[in-house]
Formats: structure tokens, sequence, C-alpha cells
């Protein structure tokens, strides 16, 4: 520890990114990015912006892309939040409804960050258990929390819990806020977005990153009442009062916009996602039902630590988790169906090399 340091810097674990690569000659299949390129309306939009505007300081409210989303949405601009990322809005998440409230609640195997956004703010948290399918109980999320957070659908599982499911856990925590991080919502599941009228207490977070593939552009959102949304305010205006660029605003409202693009990438990757997960059943792999842009598989006679080497030494990047529930697990996204050709082929080329 260096002695300049903060004590609490000290007692930091940092989430772990997935590897990104500097050359072009891997298949990259290990962070969940969407294998098509971005709405060739927003890359027109982002070239637009980059004009002698660029000296002055974007819109801190992001009004228009604020505008676009609650159109679709049925919802008001004073109920939309935009931020740097879905991982920032949750880092203010944590910090405007989590601190100092006791702990708070989510799954033993979701998104990794959640540890981190609790030790960075000192929030207590409570871990609970997947059940041996990695299924959640909505029955289980009750008690003295101080919040709950839920991944719907799950990462790294893939898994989805249906609406009733949300709502039971929004009624069993009526006075503590519940935040549905839907990052994979549109590969698969029902956002919890038609709640938020009824549930003064229910927060969801999207991404521009996943399903319109604008994940070099770092845009996400926030969906909850108002007075949920004030507290988001309140926080990032004492941290960064411009979180998104000109650019960003601009090729994420176009994205929005260009809902055909959005369906078509989808509609692909949903197919390959099917197609994919039958041949690896053929294989003899186990794999989960996915909701996601991406599977969660197993076999019994390669481990999972060993598959993802020999799947490296082929070219093709995977992602390997080293928690005890599921190291022997690999989460696996879903590319072209050219890239999700060669990972057929590769692992039944290490499957062979194993016996």
């Amino acid at each position: 520890m260096s002695r300049l340091w903060s004590p609490i810097v000290e007692k930091l674990v940092p989430y772990r990114a997935g590897e990104q690569p500097t050359g072009s000659d891997v298949i990259k299949l290990n962070t969940n990015e969407n294998p098509y390129g971005p709405s060739p309306m927003a890359l027109r939009a982002i070239c637009a912006a980059a004009d002698d505007r660029l000296r002055l300081y974007p819109d801190p409210t992001a009004t228009g892309l604020r505008r676009a989303i609650g159109s679709k949405l049925n919802l008001t601009s004073e109920q939309i939040f935009v931020g740097n990322g879905s991982d920032e809005i949750l880092a203010h998440a944590f910090n405007a409804f989590f601190r100092g409230k006791g702990p708070v609640a989510f799954a033993d195997v979701t998104y990794s960050f959640y540890k981190t956004y609790c030790a960075l703010y000192e929030v207590p948290h409570h871990e609970i258990a997947l059940d041996a399918a990695f299924r959640c109980d909505p029955d289980v999320y009750r008690g003295a929390f101080g919040g709950i957070v839920i991944a719907n659908p799950n990462a790294p599982t893939g898994l989805k819990m249906d609406l009733g499911q949300i709502e039971q856990i929004l009624v069993q925590n009526a006075d503590r806020v519940v935040l549905v991080d839907e990052a994979y919502v549109d590969f698969g599941a029902d956002s919890a977005v038609a709640l938020i009228p009824e549930y003064e207490n229910l927060i969801v977070v999207q991404t521009f990153s996943k399903s319109r593939s604008l994940a070099g552009l770092r845009v996400g959102f926030a969906l909850a009442q108002p007075d949920l949304i004030e507290a988001l305010v309140r926080v990032k205006d004492s941290f960064n009062s411009y979180p998104c660029d000109r650019l960003a605003l601009a090729g994420a409202e176009a994205a929005w916009e260009d809902e055909n693009w959005f369906d078509e990438t989808r509609r692909r990757i949903v197919a390959d996602r099917g197609r994919t997960l039958e041949q690896m059943q053929t294989l003899g792999f186990k794999v989960l039902p996915s909701a996601t842009n991406f599977l969660f598989t197993s076999h019994e006679t390669i481990a999972a630590e060993r598959l993802a080497s020999d799947l490296r030494s082929k070219g093709i990047l995977v992602r390997h988790f080293g928690q005890d529930r599921i190291r022997n697990w690999l989460r696996i996204s879903i590319g072209t169906s050219k890239q999700c050709d060669a990972l057929l082929e590769a692992m039944g080329d290490c499957l062979e090399n194993a016996s």
C-alpha cells in the first residue's frame, strides 16, 4: 500500500474487464459486444456532429436523447436519466440509493461490478444464492435490506425472470429501491419499464452498448419515477455535469430512431444463438437457455479453463470466471454466423484432443 493512498483504496478490488486485444486476427467472443456494426444512421450522425461545435460543452441534460427515449417508452423526460454508459449510472445509483441504508442484496452469481460499487461506496452487501439451476427465487428477496439489485436477464448465466417475479420483489420491498439492470433485455426478456408508473421504488437501467452496438460510445440510461431520477441528477451534477459528449449524444439518438437496424441485427443474433446452442448440445455441452447475446456453457469431459485456453490457441477468445460455483463454465458471446461456425468447429477439435 502506498502511504499516500486514501485508506479505502487499499480495500478496493477493481472490476476486471474482458480482454481487448489489439490485433484483428482473433474472434472476440469474450465481452458480449454486438458482432454487427452500429446503425448507419448513427455513424452519419456522429460524423455530422464532428464539427466546430466540439469547442462547446455538450448538453448536460441530454435533452434530445431523453425526449426520443421517452416518446417510444411512453415516459416523460423527467423519468429518464442519461449517463456515460450503464456502468456509470449503476455507480451513481449505488451512491444515491444504497449508501448508509444497510446491506444491498443481489445474487451470488451475477454482474461482478456490483461488489466493486459496494466496496467503493462502503455499502455492505448480502449475496442471495441462486438455486442449483442458477434460477432466482423471488421469495428470498425480502428482509432488512438497504436495497435490491436484479440483473434481468442475468449475467453471466443468461437466464431471465418474468415480470411477475420482478413485481413480486417490488411489492416485498416497497420501502427500498429495487434496481433492475436490463443490459441484455432486448435479446429475449420483458422490460420492467411497464411497471414504472405503478412502483415508485423501481429504477430500470439500460445501455446502448449491446443491442444497439455502441459499446465504444459509452451511453446508458435509467428509467424511473421523477423522484428517483432527481437523486441521480444530484449525484451526477456533484461528480460530472457533462457525462456524454456531443458525438455520443448524436450517435445514440440516431441509433434509437433506427428501429429497422435494431430489429434486423437482434433477429440475426437470436437466430444464431439458437442454432449455436443446439449444436453445442449435440457436442455434449450443457448450455443454459439464454435470453441474452451470449451462452453460458459447461462440459463434463473438459475443464472450462482448459477449453478457454485451447480456444484461445485457435484464435477465439471466450470468458472464464474463477468464481467457485461457475469455475467450470464459460460465457461465450454470439458472433456473426461465420464466427459461430468457427467456434463450433474449434470446440469440436478441442473435445477430440481432450479425449
